[in-house]
């Protein structure tokens, strides 16, 4: 999670100005995962962090998946991860995000997480995704499905 939000931090850099609004949410991502990071870092049985995530916070991140993503003419499932460079900077940390969701699902075998967390960790990739092809389509960049026959 630390290391995803340096690529956060990174994407947010490379956002051009008239996107502000996704520098916003990024900014406020970074917030949300020290929030995380200090839970995941209690171990069981020690009085919880006194910030926790709340479902509010994953409501959040569901109602902005389908704000970006209901702009979108079809669904694309898979896309290269490329574009421009805030874009591509977006993709790597998806990348990032889905292997940080696989480690807290791996802590949570042994340490139970609270469902919030773990959806949290899930739900944050698909955001990545969604703003990644937003920022692609606000530069006129066309979006190429993988070609699986090549």
């Amino acid at each position: 999670m630390d290391e995803l939000c340096c690529h956060l931090g990174l994407a947010q850099a490379e956002l051009p100005a008239e996107l502000g609004p996704l520098r916003e949410i990024l900014e406020r991502l970074q917030h949300e995962i020290f929030i995380l990071n200090a839970e995941l870092a209690t171990p069981a049985g020690q009085p919880p962090p006194p910030h926790r995530l709340e479902e509010r916070h994953l409501q959040r991140l569901e109602k902005e998946i389908d704000t970006f993503s209901e702009s979108f003419e079809e669904r694309h499932a898979f896309v290269l991860p490329r574009g421009t460079t805030a874009a591509a900077r977006l993709h790597v940390a998806r990348a990032v995000a889905r292997r940080a969701e696989r480690e807290v699902v791996r802590l949570h075998r042994g340490q139970p997480q609270r469902p919030v967390v773990l959806a949290y960790a899930n739900r944050l990739s698909g955001l990545l995704f969604a703003m990644a092809l937003t920022v692609n389509r606000q530069s006129g960049f066309r979006e190429v499905a993988p070609h699986y026959g090549t």
